[in-house]
């Protein structure tokens, strides 16, 4: 069988780094035939690793999705708020479209590009990579089983860690919610997504809380310069000192704010770029911490928390059910089940993965493969498809529409009417 071949649009850190490479791996299934990207240095080191011509390489979404179609997909990696023009016209010209989270920090367009997939009759994959790995899979198979009988409650600890928290919601590219998304659809439209998998059943109601408690100029030391690298009085006892962690045990992050690896080019980067300003005066506004209260139809409930301030980088989860409870942390790969009525224990141990994300970046890269190979030969609903994900978006937003009024009650069916009837006009 002929790989997919598919065009790449945005070849950021998640293009590039999380989902590219599955071609290169698994040359028999998947042929990257063009990128788009702005960034020069990026757009030719994607080009040389796939071996592709100038003729290949274009400057923006616009220039490669110009003409006719170029290949079987597009996967379409553009910042947040870039999500909706290129993917109604990757649909429009006939593309199958793997989109990366959130789909848009707009619902009305969620709902647009939803449409717009049914309309053109093409495949729509939200990359939501939680549902394709080992772990949840796990988790969902037991459940499914009736190994804990009807779930009653969940709870689901998103651990940011302190120093992830810095780098891509502080000082990155996610930090401020006017240019990308709100940190509860940014971060954790995995974790609303996760929970509606696992309950399988809508959520009817959700109230939230939640603040930038600490990321914030009232905290700053006192005479310290808008940039590490200018002199700190508090760089000795400052955890989130630049110079200290990217030049030392957050070098492997330094990947991800310049193509130049060597000592120069780091102390460029974080003379130069956001990534070497102080984490108490940028211009960050997303929260460094948010709970979500959750109920759904049956009358389960799930509560989400979700902190900046974490030694571990995981998710911790509890699920209780009428016949016991599963317990796991992504980061162990380990499900710990008990059974009420046995008292049996049982330990689950997951094998290590390929990739990003427990396995998820490359898991759903195969599945959507997998999906346009034999796109209208089957029934049912694609694992992550854009109607799913609308669902969970919704959750999304309310929550945060809940914490901007001060943990106001929203109902979710009405909320959603809201936002669909807007879409429509």
């Amino acid at each position: 069988m002929k790989p997919m071949t598919a065009i790449l649009i945005g070849a950021g850190d998640r293009g590039m780094r999380s989902y590219a490479p599955y071609a290169i791996e698994h040359q028999e299934d998947l042929r990257i035939v063009g990128v788009a990207d702005p960034n020069k240095e990026r757009r030719e080191a994607l080009a040389r690793a796939h071996q592709l011509t100038e003729e290949q390489q274009y400057h923006s979404w616009v220039d490669i999705l110009a003409n006719e179609k170029l290949a079987d997909a597009a996967i379409i990696c553009t910042m947040d708020h870039m999500h909706l023009e290129p993917t109604l016209k990757a649909l429009r010209l006939g593309y199958h479209v793997m989109l990366e989270k959130p789909m848009s920090p707009i619902p009305s367009e969620c709902v647009q590009m939803e449409q717009e997939a049914l309309a053109q009759d093409r495949l729509l994959t939200i990359c939501h990579v939680l549902r394709y790995t080992p772990f949840w899979q796990t988790i969902k198979q037991e459940i499914d089983e009736g190994a804990i009988g009807d779930i009653v409650s969940v709870q689901l600890n998103e651990n940011v860690g302190n120093m992830h928290m810095s780098h891509s919601f502080v000082r990155g590219n996610w930090r401020n919610r006017d240019m990308s998304s709100p940190m509860i659809l940014q971060k954790s439209c995995h974790d609303m997504d996760i929970l509606s998998y696992i309950m399988d059943e809508p959520c009817e109601r959700v109230s939230s809380f939640g603040s930038l408690m600490h990321f914030h100029e009232g905290n700053k030391p006192e005479g310290a310069p808008a940039f590490c690298i200018e002199g700190c009085p508090a760089e000795k006892e400052c955890q989130y000192h630049a110079v200290n962690y990217y030049m030392g045990e957050g070098r492997g992050w330094a990947r991800k704010i310049t193509e130049d690896y060597t000592d120069e080019g780091i102390m460029e980067a974080l003379r130069t770029g956001p990534y070497g300003r102080c984490v108490y005066q940028t211009d960050n506004n997303v929260v460094d911490h948010q709970v979500v209260n959750m109920e759904f139809n049956s009358g389960a409930t799930a509560t989400f928390s979700m902190c900046g301030f974490t030694q571990d980088n995981t998710r911790i989860v509890q699920i209780m059910g009428t016949k016991g409870d599963i317990r796991g942390n992504m980061e162990d790969d380990s499900i710990t089940i008990h059974n009420f009525v046995t008292k049996e224990k049982r330990m689950v141990k997951i094998e290590n993965s390929e990739s990003g994300h427990g396995g998820g970046d490359f898991g759903i890269i195969r599945s959507f493969i997998d999906e346009v190979r034999h796109y209208g030969q089957r029934e049912g609903e694609s694992l992550s498809s854009a109607k799913v994900s609308v669902r969970s978006h919704m959750m999304a937003f309310a929550a945060e529409e809940s914490r901007l009024h001060k943990g106001k009650l929203i109902e979710l069916r009405e909320f959603t009417r809201r936002m669909m009837s807007s879409a429509v006009k």
